[in-house]
């Protein structure tokens, strides 16, 4: 590929390129820096769990286990505004800007940036109290409970680290422009990697960077190579994920108080519009009340897992495995935002047959994609499992044991929990998001759930049990998602037309 067409892919799509271009090309032109900011925003994940396995003997695994089991107790306090504004924003912006009213578009994310904050500061103290009073209570280990109120209590301090760049990313990939929020979490990322070890292991950068370049440490050089960090463990983990966040939340909070493709937060059109915040939670409330319904199932399912007679073992080993599904899946979650972006602009602007084949073309290459990736993991499970969990003692090699045979069950299922994210990226482009809530709790509450607790306990099948609801839930909810979205329902504008556009404030 010459460096022209090269740096062509890096683009934002225009309005026309995206309703009249190829396309998979077009979705991933979209998608392809979402892709990036995805794999970026992994490594938060990925960055802690990997110096978390350098703890020393069996803390290492209690430390994991509790990382993995905070991550639904987040999930579900957050969900709820996330998922609706996330939802509402994403309808909201890519439909008006199909219909070419760029204004409604940048109401509509001043208002729901509004909503963010506010509920940002109900989240951390609904957050921080639930953390400390009930962890003890539902989970038998109190070694993993101890973990998971350390790094919750810190976490919920900087909720709004989490939620605004969520917002802002939605806002500018429903607007086609994923390749700026790729640049702001480049940096955040960068500055986790960093400090991660210094702040979980005590790790003193210096040090290294001097006896690797054969810098003698003497004057200003003696100072900086003998500083002391503090090995802070899980605390450590959530401080860096905290202030790296932040500081990729300020620089979103610059370039929008700035002004982007139209999109700028302006305290004028923050003044609370009722009609407009109706009409957002009409789109995202199903969203959201959906995705905090299915976090609190995660919860349950956490909670479950943490009943087995191997708890933690079973979940350091899912909560590694689990990351590197996540990895894996950010390829077809970034081009499923390239998908959500192109058949929101596409209804906003009257082609509903563009929207339908969009949705053919689309949902074939995310199939292609995940096929191929469930094959190559299949094959390399062990030694990915084994990267994250260092050691030779017996609870490192039984959670490694214990990752290994999620993914050998996990990996047959990926095909079909791919269609069901793919019904879920149709659904939030057209703004109709009941049917993707209903779909959420079915593949949680009507399968995972009930599956993984009879194979589990009354089975008898125990940490293999669980594994096998999983993937089982996986497979029946991807063929109910294709069936569903058959029926054509998400084929209807969600926006007013344009001579009953409400008026900003």
């Amino acid at each position: 590929m010459s460096l022209p067409k090269a740096l062509r892919l890096l683009k934002a799509p225009s309005r026309d390129e995206i309703l009249t271009g190829h396309p998979v090309r077009v979705m991933v032109r979209i998608g392809a820096p979402a892709v990036v900011s995805s794999i970026l925003f992994s490594f938060y994940n990925l960055a802690d769990a990997f110096w978390i396995g350098r703890l020393q003997g069996g803390g290492s695994i209690a430390a994991m286990a509790g990382i993995q089991s905070s991550w639904p107790v987040v999930w579900f306090m957050i969900s709820l505004i996330a998922g609706f504004a996330g939802a509402a924003v994403s309808a909201l912006v890519a439909q008006n800007i199909g219909a070419n009213r760029t204004e409604d578009a940048n109401r509509a994310l001043n208002q729901l940036f509004l909503v963010g904050v506010v509920a940002g500061f109900v989240i951390a103290l609904a957050g921080s109290i639930t953390a400390r009073l009930a962890l003890p209570v539902f989970f038998k280990d109190q070694t993993v409970a101890g973990e998971m109120t350390t790094y919750l209590v810190i976490s919920f301090a900087g909720i709004h680290t989490m939620l605004l760049p969520g917002l802002a990313a939605s806002a500018f990939a429903a607007s086609g422009n994923t390749v700026l929020p790729v640049c702001v979490n480049l940096i955040g990322v960068g500055l986790n990697v960093v400090l991660d070890p210094m702040l979980i292991l005590g790790w003193n950068p210096f040090a290294t960077v001097f006896r690797l370049l054969h810098i003698p440490s003497t004057g200003v050089f003696a100072s900086l190579a003998h500083l002391q960090f503090p090995h802070l463990g899980i605390a450590g983990a959530a401080y860096a994920t905290v202030a790296a966040q932040g500081v990729s939340a300020l620089i979103f909070l610059a370039l929008l108080a700035k002004g982007r493709r139209g999109l700028q937060l302006q305290p004028r059109l923050m003044r609370p519009n009722p009609h407009l915040l109706w009409r957002a939670l009409r789109i995202g409330g199903p969203a959201g009340l959906g995705q905090s319904t299915v976090a609190f199932g995660f919860a349950i399912m956490i909670a479950l897992i943490s009943r087995l007679p191997n708890s933690v073992q079973a979940l350091a080993g899912y909560g590694v495995a689990d990351r590197i599904f996540g990895l894996l899946f950010i390829a077809t979650d970034g081009l499923g935002v390239g998908l959500t972006t192109m058949i929101g602009q596409a209804i906003g602007a009257g082609l509903l047959d563009r929207a339908r084949e969009l949705v053919r073309k689309g949902i074939r290459a995310l199939l292609v994609v995940v096929v191929v990736e469930a094959v190559v993991l299949y094959f390399a499970r062990h030694p990915l499992v084994a990267l994250f969990l260092s050691g030779k003692d017996a609870a490192v090699l039984g959670a490694v044991r214990e990752g290994t045979s999620f993914i050998t069950l996990f990996a047959a299922s990926m095909p079909f929990l791919c269609a069901f994210f793919a019904a879920e990226a149709v659904y939030r482009g057209s703004g109709h998001n009941m049917p993707a809530m209903a779909l959420g709790l079915i593949r949680l509450w009507g399968l995972r759930i009930p599956l993984s607790l009879i194979f589990a306990f009354p089975l008898q099948m125990g940490s293999t049990g669980v594994w096998l609801g999983m993937s089982a839930s996986n497979v029946l909810s991807g063929i109910a998602a294709m069936l569903w979205l058959r029926t054509g329902s998400w084929q209807r504008a969600v926006i007013e037309p344009a001579q009953t556009t409400a008026g900003g404030p």
